[in-house]
């Protein structure tokens, strides 16, 4: 009878692509544990038959005793009947009869169960297979272990793989582990010398000099020559990693150094482009070869370098420590620091090479470091960028990177991270200070100019000259004055839209300072779109009463720099900003709003003198009286600076000497309590505080005093030396200031002379013994007249 075959269908390798991987590893996982069962099934199996087995050989072999024959009933006969006896069977059968019976699995048969052989399930006809070959001896030899390794798929499924796992002997392992006894022990026969603490200062001395002779070697060798011994830069940078702990960290930062002055040294000045697949597939000679061998060889240590020198810095930030590494946790602040210094060197040094961005991206997140040491160093290197920067491509990634750092951090940084902006070069280019941007642009000729004025031959000519011209002029690598415009128009877009941001989401951070300070600056240079509401803010600002003194001045400045510019057009009374700035003013003293002098002269300097047809004789009338009533409580340098203000203020205005005069003009009072300058009848009063300025003990005050009360004149004895009638305000301020605890001009120390004082002394002297040799005589006459005229024998007073 044939039987059909249990077998499942194999998936096709389209259903297979279809299946999950998760479902994959289920079905896995499933077969796994199918074949562990049955392993498992499979010992028990074993250990039944070991058992059966050893109860057949313990127990004696007997004979098949004959069947006796009881006949009970009807029933039994019938049996008898049909059984067989021994005696009619034929010896092939008993044979094998006499053979099962020596047979574990007959002796393990339950022979009283009539169950056939065949009820069984079909799916367990392979595992009885199985069982009946494989041999029947004793598990002496351990399970091996098995490595399960990557299964192979194919279209039948995964094939799971497997190997043996290499099992040493006993025997072997105690013969390794006597000879790593044997090796300890030879080891610890001969113990280290102990080093006195000068021996060991002198080896770390002579270790530290031979690294150094080695550092030295190797700088000057690339330095030579670049070219040849540009592999030697590896060698030098591999000593990055010094493992001896007692020349560690100086080595480490010595390599630092080196590696960073080599650098700007061999750099070209030119940005190295990566080689395309066309280029290096192209023969060339052999000195283009080394050319390309050289700069590749140098791109890709710098980038080592580079990483090792960021690596050094984040260790030491997330206070991280390797296994592997010999520096104590105390030693990263140090190399951390020259790290950052090396890369604030490579930052201003080399703004056109490979890798500047990444370099910025680096240093600009120090500025806002916890470190004042880093967070200045990083400020100082970025503003030395900005100084340099003609072009603007540096500034512009400086500037992206600092607007997304502040707005990543919420606003949350130090305001000297916005501060850095005042040092861009942006007003200077716009001014058209650099020569490069006078000069006009090279013109050429069109094609129907050409045509037009020159011949076939000329035509030649001149393509062949202008070709020429244009080589000329990029590899000379000028830039327009357009391409820089349109660069720092970028930059400063970039710039104040984190200004606006600031003004809009962080009115209360401390960024606000620098925020309107750098308003202050660049407000000329803002869209007039933007003024309306630009300057409803800033009123809102001082309104609010939240600002400090110098917050309110900057405020001011910033609106009066919008409307000095190309503010003109709009038709915006800033008579507000005057009011303010005439109420705050007594709110400046010689304390700490003392240098607060210096944003007041500015505001003043844009308020009146660039504003002049704009503003009344009321009010300049009394702004010149309240400053001369300021200068009399601040510092000279504040003095001398509030005093060429109101010489400006005399100069400028018509009809000030008003002030020089007792007499009244006009109805009215003077009321120096009131905040209104148009309104307060500053013609009514005098400038009685120029007669005390002139004896004040500053000697140029007094200058400056004595030149205001005789009107201020150009010319004659009453003017002011050239020295000071040609200088800003604002210069003065600074050429005169007291920050250093020094006097300005110096002070001369009047000494006594040695001889004066000598005689001061004996002059002293006399008078003392004067003094006793008259109460002497006097007490002798009375008292004793003999003894006084034995001693007037005896002295020379005869």
């Amino acid at each position: 009878v044939s039987q059909r075959k249990n077998t499942k269908r194999v998936p096709s390798f389209r259903k297979l692509l279809r299946t999950s991987k998760i479902k994959l590893d289920n079905k896995l996982k499933n077969k796994q544990y199918k074949q562990q069962s049955a392993a498992k099934k499979y010992r028990k199996e074993q250990k039944k038959l070991r058992e059966a087995v050893r109860d057949a050989i313990s127990r004696k072999p007997f004979p098949l005793e004959e069947c006796k024959k009881k006949q009970v009933g009807e029933k039994r006969e019938e049996e008898e009947e049909d059984a067989l006896p021994l005696d009619m069977m034929d010896e092939d059968d008993l044979k094998l009869m006499e053979d099962l019976a020596q047979k574990a699995s007959f002796l393990t048969r339950d022979l009283s169960s009539n169950e056939p052989v065949h009820v069984k399930k079909r799916k367990h006809e392979s595992v009885i297979d199985k069982y009946e070959k494989v041999p029947r001896r004793m598990q002496t030899e351990p399970e091996k272990e098995l490595i399960h390794l990557l299964p192979i798929k194919d279209k039948s499924g995964i094939i799971p793989q497997t190997m043996e796992k290499p099992v040493l002997s006993v025997a072997q392992d105690e013969e390794e582990d006597m000879e790593e006894m044997e090796e300890a022990e030879d080891f610890n026969e001969e113990p280290l010398p102990v080093l006195t603490p000068e021996e060991m200062a002198a080896q770390r001395r002579q270790k530290l000099q031979e690294r150094k002779m080695h550092i030295a070697a190797l700088a000057s060798a690339i330095l030579s020559e670049p070219d040849n011994n540009i592999k030697k830069l590896k060698e030098l940078r591999a000593m990055l990693m010094e493992q001896d702990p007692n020349v560690a960290v100086i080595v480490r930062k010595l390599v630092m150094v080196s590696l960073m002055e080599i650098f700007k040294d061999i750099v070209p000045s030119y940005k190295i482009r990566p080689l395309t697949e066309a280029e290096k597939a192209t023969k060339v000679k052999k000195e283009t070869q080394k050319l390309r061998e050289f700069e590749e060889g140098l791109v890709s240590q710098y980038k080592f370098y580079l990483e090792n020198l960021e690596q050094t810095i984040k260790d030491w930030k997330q206070r991280k420590l390797k296994k592997s590494n010999v520096i104590s946790l105390k030693a990263y602040k140090g190399l951390a620091e020259i790290a950052v210094k090396c890369l604030c060197e490579l930052l201003v040094a080399l703004p056109h090479f490979n890798f500047h961005n990444n370099i910025i991206v680096l240093i600009v997140p120090l500025m806002n470091d916890a470190s004042k040491m880093i967070s200045e160093l990083c400020f100082e290197a970025v503003k030395k960028l900005f100084k340099q920067d003609k072009l603007g491509y540096a500034s512009l990634g400086v500037v992206k990177v600092i607007s997304g750092l502040v707005r990543g951090r919420n606003y949350d940084v130090r305001p000297e991270v916005l501060k850095v902006f005042l040092h861009l070069r942006i007003k200077e280019v716009e001014l058209q200070k650099d020569s490069e941007d006078i000069a006009p642009k090279k013109k050429f000729m069109t094609y129907k100019e050409k045509r037009k004025n020159l011949s076939r031959m000329q035509r030649k000519w001149k393509k062949a000259e202008e070709k020429l011209e244009r080589e000329l002029l990029e590899a000379e690598a000028s830039e327009s004055k357009e391409k820089k415009l349109k660069l720092h128009t970028e930059t400063l877009n970039i710039v104040f839209v984190t200004y606006f941001r600031i003004l809009k989401k962080a009115q209360k951070s401390p960024l606000l300072p620098a925020v309107l300070e750098g308003l202050a600056k660049f407000a000329h240079l803002i869209n007039v779109e933007f003024f309306d509401d630009l300057l409803i803010v800033l009123h809102s600002l001082i309104a609010s009463g939240g600002l400090s003194y110098r917050e309110s001045l900057h405020c001011i400045l910033s609106a009066f720099h919008i409307l000095s510019g190309q503010g003109d057009v709009l038709n915006i009374d800033p008579m507000k900003f005057y009011t303010h700035l005439y109420k705050t003013l007594f709110s400046l003293h010689a304390g700490g709003t003392n240098d607060d002098i210096g944003i007041v002269l500015h505001c003043l300097d844009v308020m009146f003198a660039k504003r002049r047809k704009q503003v009344t004789h009321q009010r300049a009338l009394a702004f010149l009286k309240r400053l001369s009533t300021l200068a009399l409580h601040v510092l000279p340098n504040s003095s001398v600076g509030i005093l060429a203000t109101n010489r400006v203020f005399m100069q400028t205005f018509p009809k000030m000497d008003l002030l020089l005069d007792n007499e009244s003009q006009g109805s009215g009072v003077y009321l120096p309590e009131l905040d209104e300058p148009e309104h307060c009848n500053a013609q009514n009063t005098a400038l009685w505080e120029l007669h005390l300025l002139q004896r004040h003990y500053h000697p140029t005050v007094q200058k400056f005093a004595a030149h205001l009360i005789v009107g201020a004149p150009t010319e004659g004895s009453g003017a002011l030396s050239l020295d000071l009638s040609q200088r800003p305000a604002t210069e003065l301020f600074e050429a005169y200031s007291m920050r250093g605890m020094t006097f300005n001009p110096p002070v001369a120390s009047v000494t006594p002379r040695r001889k004066d004082t000598f005689s001061q002394m004996d002059s002293f002297l006399d008078e003392e013994l004067n003094k006793q040799l008259q109460q002497h005589i006097s007490e002798t006459v009375v008292h004793k007249p003999l003894d006084f005229a034995k001693h007037l024998k005896e002295s020379s007073l005869l």
